[in-house]
């Protein structure tokens, strides 16, 4: 492995070692990708005040989310078919998040089954989960990640419909990959990710194949999943959802002030300021744009997290600034994972510790509860005038 200092350099590995079908599904937005972009360039704006003479020894950049020490604000989000991203991706996931001390959330439509990481792991996990009509499966599925001993629920609101993206579609994505021509000869090229998969048993979704009735292998699951995401969710279910569970929970896909109130009614823990990483709505706003109005509007009642854009922990620091409790990175985990397995993910994680400790410092702050938006210059008009009539 060269010398890796920051994100952008695994990604580079990353992009070499993983199949073009993979690559694209973790790097792709939906239409435009305007919103995908957005996520990440709306950090540049925001510039930092540097502060001296301030004694900088004892620094820690360790905190708590959702009641838990953590070695810095940061859970790993759930991502789709990461299993493909890198042999028993969810589980060398999971692995690394407990080394290092941050929580893990583990997809509905992972590769390894919610108790293939359980099996692997000592500490408990997050799980997230996708509403689906088929209510036997929802509740069979909640009642596998209690017996897992998952710590929190994260129920994801923003994929009720399918947000096109087109390289997904013109790939033909799937998991195992289709036998085509166009397939098998991008795998000629990715020797090391080839040979991994075959030591492997865990090649389609864990969660699911075997777990529904009528679908018994992966040839039937995309036309089950095709049908299944539940377009009439509306906030009673999800307060069904969450009485069903029973412990603490986290609503994901938050975007709107109003929607943030809801949250707080129906009793959720915490919200992840979310726009599915720029893969649903495109043209909506990034999540950094819109995190003040909602922590204005949830008055602290809960805790609020982000996700999308968080290439650094200069990204990082900013939205903890900015108000937000705690973040969820996505893409740039996944990088760290398909540039080297296990491994690569705590140089990644190793990375953003180093960027988040190092500019909290020359920011003159030594603890995570320090840190605010004095710290920060903020445009007047970051979050925007905008009219809603």
């Amino acid at each position: 492995m060269p010398v890796i200092t920051s994100i952008d350099d695994l990604k580079a590995i990353y992009r070499r070692r993983v199949p073009a079908m993979f690559y694209d599904y973790a790097e792709s937005g939906s239409w435009t990708e305007q919103t995908l972009r957005d996520n990440s360039a709306d950090y540049a704006p925001i510039r930092l005040r540097q502060r001296i003479a301030v004694d900088m020894t004892n620094r820690s950049t360790a905190s708590e989310m959702l009641g838990e020490p953590v070695a810095m604000p940061v859970a790993l989000a759930p991502v789709g078919l990461l299993g493909m991203q890198h042999a028993d991706g969810e589980i060398h996931a999971a692995r690394a998040a407990e080394r290092f001390g941050v929580p893990f959330t583990l997809s509905t439509m992972s590769i390894c089954s919610i108790e293939d990481v359980a099996e692997h792991t000592r500490k408990p996990f997050w799980f997230q989960l996708y509403t689906m009509k088929d209510e036997d499966f929802v509740r069979r599925l909640i009642g596998r990640a209690k017996d897992a001993g998952c710590s929190a629920l994260v129920i994801t609101l923003d994929l009720q419909i399918l947000g096109q993206r087109h390289k997904d579609v013109k790939n033909g994505l799937s998991a195992p990959p289709k036998p085509t021509l166009r397939n098998w000869l991008d795998l000629s090229t990715r020797w090391g990710w080839g040979l991994a998969m075959l030591g492997t048993k865990r090649r389609s979704f864990g969660n699911i194949v075997g777990h529904v009735a009528g679908v018994k292998d992966p040839s039937l699951l995309s036309e089950w999943s095709a049908t299944q995401f539940d377009h009439a969710l509306d906030w009673s279910k999800i307060a069904r959802l969450i009485e069903m569970w029973g412990g603490k929970t986290i609503l994901k896909g938050i975007l709107d002030p109003e929607d943030a109130k809801m949250a707080v009614k129906v009793g959720a823990d915490a919200i992840v300021v979310s726009n599915h990483g720029g893969r649903q709505l495109d043209g909506a706003l990034s999540s950094i744009r819109v995190l003040r109005p909602i922590l204005d509007a949830v008055g602290g009642e809960i805790e609020v997290s982000r996700d999308g854009g968080i290439r650094s922990g200069q990204d990082v620091l900013k939205a903890l600034a900015m108000g937000a409790n705690g973040g969820m990175i996505g893409r740039a985990f996944v990088y760290g994972l398909g540039a080297n397995g296990e491994q690569g993910l705590m140089t990644a994680r190793e990375v953003f510790r180093k960027e988040l400790d190092t500019t909290m410092a020359l920011c003159g702050r030594r603890r995570i509860a320090e840190l605010g938006r004095d710290i920060l210059l903020v445009p007047e008009d970051f979050e925007g005038r905008w009219r809603r009539d």
